[in-house]
């Protein structure tokens, strides 16, 4: 299987959120807007799988690797989502 990489060189950005829009679960669970508890379990026990497979793998130097980026991609993913939501929130009180 050919790697995938994480992030596209000319923009300077990660483009994990490309890959993760192709999975089927996540668009299903996107697709009314609403992320139920149920669908947040799915995707927790998903999370958790992934880390179970792969942690046993790492050395620890890499395992400290793996655990750096996956505390900055998730601060990165929360600090994106406030972003947001602020300046859609200013957007719509700029038009009032």
């Amino acid at each position: 299987m050919a790697r995938t990489d994480w992030f596209d060189d000319t923009r300077h950005l990660p483009i994990i959120d490309e890959k993760v829009s192709k999975l089927a679960h996540f668009v299903n669970s996107m697709a009314d807007g609403v992320i139920e508890k149920s669908e947040l379990e799915t995707q927790q026990a998903a999370l958790v799988e992934a880390m179970k497979a792969i942690e046993p793998e790492l050395n620890d130097a890499q395992h400290e690797k793996v655990t750096q980026l996956m505390l900055e991609l998730s601060a990165y993913n929360i600090m994106r989502l406030l972003h947001e939501l602020q300046t859609t929130r200013l957007e719509r009180f700029a038009k009032s």
